[in-house]
């Protein structure tokens, strides 16, 4: 029985809809995990920076390590919290959970007190596993501290520990299918409509919300990505974004697993290693935050590297800027670069078909998978036609089903249809007459300067084409008598001469922006405040300049 928090938004009336229309095909990830260690045991599924496993190893590991959590007393519903590196570990944490009808909490790596504090807390989390070091910082040191804040907390094993109760090696060397009858996991199988995932969203807003998909949404998702990408069980699967982000969980974690792939993961992005991992085991497909495409495209022996192979690089997160889009044609002719939206509520809901024109690459973030439906709506909820921006609701499979003991909260975002509700996504966006979305900015991060809305990507996109900037974003300032201003808020490239207002004034008459458009403050940093998945957080920019 789920706790309950898991009080969920699902209905019946969803799981005949999406089960009926085969988007929600009752399985679970182990499912497809069995399938390939039976098909292809000895085919390598994952490699990390230390190890590599097959597939037939990975199910022995999963297996072990579910019924191990048996014998420490995780129950189905219980929630198993991990703040792992992308790290196999990280892999058989989450599969096990699985298995036996647990809730993965995945943490990224690099959140502390704060975030971890207020995130296993909320989970009511009954085991967290974490490693004994890595970059540098000290895991256990941290869940010690505020361990007695967590009443719900019985056991923490640590990966690379010392010996005794707390170590993951001495749990995984320990024979539990031995000790515990295997038929015990097919006993435990969980209802595919059951919580499988509780994942935070990555906090550009403010306080982190508990994202709860369950096992129908979360296969779905990635069921939508072979036809559009040609993706099959010879793709070579990369992922550098943490596992613990949606983008990782889904395109790292177990999109290869879903096709019977193998995934290279990087626990540490750089991009020179990028190069070398692509040449050593022909990757074909990357999904990333666009700032990864820029540093990818920036190493400095490039041309002189083999990667051909890499044929798919998904940016998600934040617009493409035209001149990575048109220097990555450049310098890898073979590679398909493609944006894509979507967020941890509801996955990856549009993205760019390989060979579309390179107005939609730029102009657009892609257009919806099959299934997955979006609009855009005025203050009164009233849908939009073509090419007008309004406030973007989306339905369909992928979508969560609620946030974590915040029931009232997640209904409050859902709008009522007859044909099945809408959720509202907080952004803004187009749609044009071909149905390819593009986000034009946040409701609630909207720059308002004198009654009129400031078109936030665009002035961004235009900055971004300064062959000095490295990094854009615009954020509006409060104004006494304009309600806001925008403020440009630039990242030079490494030896740039510092760029005056005036400067950045001429540069945006030269690409004939709107005078209404130009931001009326220019503040220059050496980075920005950002989520592990490489978005701005804006709301934390805007504090910053304000009391700048």
């Amino acid at each position: 029985m789920s706790p309950a928090m898991f009080e969920t938004t699902l209905t019946a009336d969803q799981i005949e809809k999406f089960t009926d229309a085969g988007f929600w095909r009752d399985r679970t990830i182990t499912d497809f995990l069995d399938e390939a260690a039976e098909a292809t045991p000895d085919k390598v599924a994952f490699i990390d920076s230390r190890t590599q496993v097959t597939f037939g190893e990975l199910k022995q590991q999963v297996d072990r390590c579910a019924l191990g959590f048996l014998e420490l007393g995780i129950e189905p519903g219980d929630v198993v919290s991990f703040q792992l590196p992308n790290w196999i570990e990280w892999v058989v944490v989450h599969y096990a959970a699985s298995r036996i009808g647990a809730v993965s909490n995945p943490l990224i790596p690099i959140y502390r007190e704060r975030e971890v504090g207020f995130m296993v807390g909320l989970a009511k989390s009954k085991l967290i596993v974490v490693p004994q070091s890595f970059r540098g910082f000290d895991y256990p040191a941290m869940v010690e501290r505020m361990r007695g804040d967590w009443p719900a907390l019985e056991r923490v094993l640590v990966v690379g520990g010392p010996s005794g109760p707390t170590s993951w090696e001495e749990f995984m060397a320990t024979p539990w299918e031995e000790r515990r009858d295997p038929a015990d996991l097919a006993a435990v199988r969980p209802d595919p409509n059951a919580v499988t995932l509780l994942i935070f969203t990555s906090g550009t807003t403010g306080e982190p919300k508990g994202v709860m998909h369950t096992h129908n949404t979360v296969v779905a998702a990635n069921d939508a990505l072979p036809e559009r990408l040609g993706i099959t069980a010879d793709t070579v699967f990369h992922m550098a974004s943490t596992l613990a982000h949606l983008t990782g969980f889904l395109y790292g974690a177990r999109l290869s697993v879903q096709n019977g792939a193998t995934c290279v993961l990087q626990d540490v992005w750089d991009p020179a290693a990028f190069v070398d991992l692509v040449e050593k085991h022909a990757i074909t497909y990357t999904s990333a935050a666009t700032p990864f495409l820029h540093d990818l495209l920036a190493v400095p022996d490039l041309g002189e590297r083999d990667l051909s192979s890499l044929t798919r690089f998904c940016c998600m997160g934040a617009p493409i800027p035209r001149v990575l889009v048109r220097e990555a044609k450049a310098k890898l002719p073979g590679l398909a670069v493609l944006g894509g939206w979507g967020q941890t509520e509801e996955g990856l809901v549009t993205l760019g078909i390989p060979g579309d024109p390179e107005d939609k690459v730029i102009d657009t973030d892609g257009c919806p998978y099959p299934g997955m439906e979006i609009r855009v709506v005025d203050p009164d909820g009233r849908p939009l036609p073509p090419g007008t921006e309004g406030a973007l609701q989306v339905r369909g499979p992928f979508v969560f089903v609620g946030y974590a003991e915040r029931l009232d909260l997640t209904r409050s975002l859902f709008r009522p249809d007859p044909d099945g509700d809408w959720f509202d996504t907080g952004d803004l966006a187009h749609i044009d007459e071909d149905g390819y979305l593009r986000i034009s900015g946040r409701t609630k991060d909207v720059i308002i300067r004198g009654g009129e809305n400031i078109p936030v990507s665009y002035v961004e996109n235009v900055l971004y084409e300064h062959p000095d900037v490295e990094a854009v974003a615009v954020v509006g300032v409060p104004d006494p008598r304009l309600q806001e201003r925008a403020c440009a808020c630039l990242v030079l490239k490494p030896g740039a001469e510092p760029l005056s207002f005036a400067g950045l004034q001429e540069f945006l008459a030269t690409k004939g922006v709107a005078k209404q458009y130009w931001p009326e403050k220019l503040v220059l940093l050496d980075d920005f405040p950002k989520t592990p998945s490489g978005k701005i957080q804006k709301f934390a920019l805007r504090k910053e300049v304000a009391s700048a």
